[in-house]
This record gives C-alpha cells, structure tokens and sequence, in this order.
C-alpha cells in the first residue's frame, strides 16, 4: 500500500511547475522553489516568480498572458504550443512528462478565478493515467490524486477532505467520521473529516481526490 508523507516532509520531485494562480506565501510550498530542480512555468506566472528571485528554467503555454516585451525578454526560455484542447497547466505537465520529468510539484493552481481552480484540482484525476507522483500544494494544505488503497501521513485533528471522482465504494481507517463500503454522488460528501492520529488510510476502487490541510492551518 502507497504512503504519502506530510507535505512539511521531503518529497521527491522532477520538476515544480507553477501555474498562474495564487502564488504560494506558505514556507512549505515555497521551499520547493529553492529547490535546484526545474520549474516549469505557465507562462503568465513568470512575474510571480521573479518576485522572489528563481528564474524559471522553461515558459510553457499558449503566451497571451505576456507582453511583447517579456516575449523578446524570454525567448530563450519560452515553449508555445498555441493549441487550445488543453489549459496551460496541462500543456506544463506535458511538456515536464516529454523530459522524462514524471514526479511533478505544482504550485500556483488554486486561487483568483474558481473555475480555473476546480478544473486544476480535477485534472489531479487526469494526471494519474499519465505521470508518476503528482502533488498539488496551495498555501493551505496538499492534494493528492490516488485510485488504490494508499495510507496518509497524518497528525491528530488534521482537516482532511476527500473527493469521488468515479463514484465507487469508498472505505476509511482513522478518521472521525468513519464510512465503508460508501459511493459518494457529489464532491462535498466526504469532506471536512479529521485525522485521529498519526496516519490515515483510504480503500479505494476508483480515482479520487484527497486534501489534507497544513498543520499550522486552521
């Protein structure tokens, strides 16, 4: 059975890519910046970046977020793919997968607009067929994306909300409010749960969703 670490704790990663949604204030998301891997950036998340000094090692994206300036600025280091089957997020993921960079970090998804913030969360069910660990930080808490039984890290009174995405039985160990053998129909049906102890473990047939908050979050 999978074990997810507390995101406080050190994950392995390829890649971060930060997208062009809030950007992270949190000391645990951040540290993933100051990390000598690369970061893909979505292309109008690039002046966020700079704000604290990295450098992102490639711009992916469809570029209407830049001005011309920052285009001639960031030739060297901009991938277009004009195509707009899929959001920037996605194009970011795939180009990360095209290096062989399959563990990815994404900061920057939530935030500004909700719909661009529950599509982001959703593709964390897309990117399940195709990568390998894919971990969705905010400055509140981490998502992560499973479709078999995994056990979480955890702490006594952690908030942790979990999401159907394929509407299949679903059981739990060590969460207050404990469900077998469940098929949850909408997404706000298993949240706001609390970790009792140090782990948590989730039985699973299809892909969903889990959210645990930080723990200096309220």
């Amino acid at each position: 059975m999978k074990l997810y670490p507390l995101a406080e704790a050190d994950i392995t990663a390829s890649a971060v890519i930060v997208a062009n949604g809030n950007f992270p204030v949190h000391p645990v998301p951040l540290s993933f910046l100051k990390n000598k891997i690369p970061v893909v950036c979505c292309d109008g998340a690039v002046r966020k970046l700079l704000t604290i000094g990295r450098m992102p090692t490639v711009i992916v994206g469809d570029c209407d977020s830049l001005s011309e300036k920052e285009k001639l600025q960031y030739a060297s280091i901009i991938h277009k793919i004009s195509e707009q089957d899929t959001n920037d997020l996605t194009k970011a993921v795939r180009y990360c997968l095209a290096q062989g960079w399959k563990d990815l970090i994404i900061l920057g998804a939530t935030g500004r607009r909700e719909d661009h913030t529950i599509a982001n969360i959703s593709l964390l069910a897309d990117y399940i067929d195709i990568a390998g660990e894919v971990w969705m930080l905010s400055d509140y808490g981490v998502m992560n994306a499973i479709r078999e039984d995994a056990t979480f890290e955890s702490y006594p009174g952690q908030q942790v909300s979990i999401f159907s995405i394929e509407k299949k039985p679903m059981s739990c160990e060590h969460l207050k409010y404990g469900f077998e053998n469940v098929v949850f129909t909408n997404w706000w049906q298993a949240t706001l749960n609390e970790s009792l102890g140090k782990i948590f473990t989730l039985h699973v047939s299809g892909k969903t969703i889990v959210y645990r908050t930080f723990k200096d979050i309220s």
